[in-house]
């Protein structure tokens, strides 16, 4: 059997999606006030239009890989709109930015796709734990409505971030793999440990302490640069 295209993923999850209606954001819903914070912070993250990403996907010359690329913006957009949405039921506005975010676009757009696949990457995996912590220490039925949807969105978006770097990877020079995947690395802990300092208190409130948020993401990191550099 062929593989599956880039968008047919996609496409197939936003039809399912379809068909589920939105979380009732009318129920009653009681954040901790770290949490609060933090998810303000990541909702600014999430909102982005994606208009680098896709010119640069659109530069690749592959249309199919283009779709996709719109697809998975459209699904980021999404999380943006829910978590606005929480934060609307828990009594709390959006924020129009955080320094974080914008360091984060900033080394996004720094080269080419490869260097904003890498960062996006890490920003996915940092995702998959942080909405875990969410989804089960976070007391609160609406909150954890809307983080086991994002969550299930994002354990795709790290494979389909993680394929296209095979793709990117293909034509570096074996000699030159080994010193970027530890560069790769060492840029992954500093975000990942920024993240934990900085979301600190709200994981604490999930019953994630910090030490546990960095050991478990680059645990996550490691597996998913595996499937990257595999046979390396």
């Amino acid at each position: 059997m062929s593989e599956m295209l880039w968008s047919e993923e996609f496409t197939d999850r936003s039809v399912r999606r379809s068909r589920h209606p939105d979380p009732d954001w009318a129920q009653a819903c009681r954040l901790d006030p770290a949490v609060l914070r933090s998810l303000q912070k990541f909702q600014v993250g999430e909102s982005g239009d994606g208009a680098n990403l896709i010119a640069r996907a659109s530069s690749t010359g592959d249309p199919d890989y283009e779709v996709a690329v719109r697809l998975f913006v459209a699904e980021e957009q999404n999380h943006a709109r829910m978590l606005a949405e929480l934060l609307r039921a828990a009594g709390a506005p959006t924020i129009g930015a955080h320094w974080t975010d914008r360091v984060f676009i900033w080394s996004r757009r720094l080269m080419g796709l490869r260097l904003e696949l890498m960062v996006l990457a890490i920003a996915e995996i940092v995702a998959l734990r942080y909405y875990r912590a969410l989804a089960e220490g976070g007391n609160d039925a609406l909150l954890t409505d809307v983080s086991e949807r994002i969550l299930d969105d994002e354990q795709y978006h790290v494979p389909f971030q993680c394929r296209r770097l095979v793709v990117e990877f293909d034509s570096l020079p074996k000699r030159a793999r080994r010193p970027v995947r530890h560069a790769w690395r060492l840029l992954a802990l500093g975000v990942i440990v920024v993240v934990a300092f900085d979301h600190g208190p709200a994981l604490r409130a999930c019953g994630v302490t910090r030490r546990a948020f960095v050991t478990d993401t680059l645990a996550l990191f490691d597996d998913a640069v595996a499937s990257v550099f595999e046979g390396d």
